[in-house]
């Protein structure tokens, strides 16, 4: 439960539906005196995606980092599709069925495609220790053709791929290994008009398939209302709005972020109003 509460704000308690696949409750992070999450509450229907906004230092990354097993929350819990959820790991999560391409894209640039896709995944010609290039270069192909990508050179270094193309071979590596969540961190970040389309593309061939779920952080808004069915918004370690995208407007999202600043001048005024009387 939270440890702090900010005057007028809103948090959002916990909800669910039906079909479900990923469920949090009142999770509260903290590092040493800095305070994360403080109650934060969440939930993911199969197939949704789900766009995460909010300020730098709102809690979006240790929020992910919690949901893919590399924090342990203090406080919460959560359930996946319908069970405890608890992942000890990183990989822990994965074999669970959650999976994260991060804003760095977890590559390797001197590896190839093929390799970054089969990366800690590599197939080896048994009873023989060494590495079946052949069929990670084929399936590899066959990955990126069931999710409409075309990368002319599976051997080439990733270095030499544009930024939509490798973010492209980091979902096809969450695809490939059947995920049923995707945590996106930012992956619009630092791309092209023509590179951010191929990747919000993709994003709609995976949610047109409505097998994965998959939660977006984003700063764009544009971007949100047309890649994601609902949109959570986080403030000081708390969902402070949680709505359907049909329901909600760019113009309701900046009215809640100029208030939350309003709110912290107002808390920063009193606060040195304060220091200055206790001289």
């Amino acid at each position: 439960m939270p440890d702090q509460t900010v005057a007028e704000e809103h948090i959002v308690g916990p909800s669910s539906a039906s079909d479900d696949v990923l469920r949090l409750e009142h999770i509260a992070k903290r590092f040493g005196p800095i305070t994360a999450l403080r109650d934060l509450n969440l939930h993911l229907r199969k197939g949704e995606v789900l766009g995460l906004l909010g300020d730098n230092g709102a809690g979006k990354s240790t929020l992910v980092k919690i949901v893919c097993g590399f924090h342990k929350q203090d406080q919460g819990s959560m359930w996946l599709k319908g069970e405890s959820y608890a992942p000890r790991s990183v990989d822990d999560a994965r074999l669970h069925g959650v999976d994260t391409v991060y804003q760095d894209l977890a590559l390797v640039d001197q590896l190839s495609a093929y390799q970054n896709l089969f990366l800690r995944r590599e197939q080896t010609l048994k009873p023989l220790p060494f590495l079946s290039n052949r069929a990670m270069r084929r399936q590899a192909r066959e990955a990126l053709d069931q999710i409409g990508i075309t990368i002319p050179r599976l051997d080439l270094p990733v270095a030499r791929l544009s930024g939509g193309q490798r973010q492209a071979i980091a979902v096809a590596r969450a695809v490939r290994d059947q995920a049923d969540v995707l945590l996106l961190d930012e992956p619009l970040a630092a791309m092209g008009a023509k590179e951010g389309a191929m990747i919000l593309d993709l994003i709609q061939r995976l949610k047109d398939e409505g097998r994965m779920s998959m939660i977006m952080i984003l700063h764009n808004y544009t971007h949100v209302f047309q890649a994601c069915d609902r949109v959570s918004l986080i403030q000081d370690g708390v969902i402070a709005l949680d709505k359907e995208t049909s329901r909600t407007s760019v113009e309701e999202l900046n009215e809640i972020v100029v208030e939350e600043y309003r709110r912290a001048r107002l808390a920063a005024a009193g606060n040195g109003a304060g220091a200055d009387a206790a001289r």
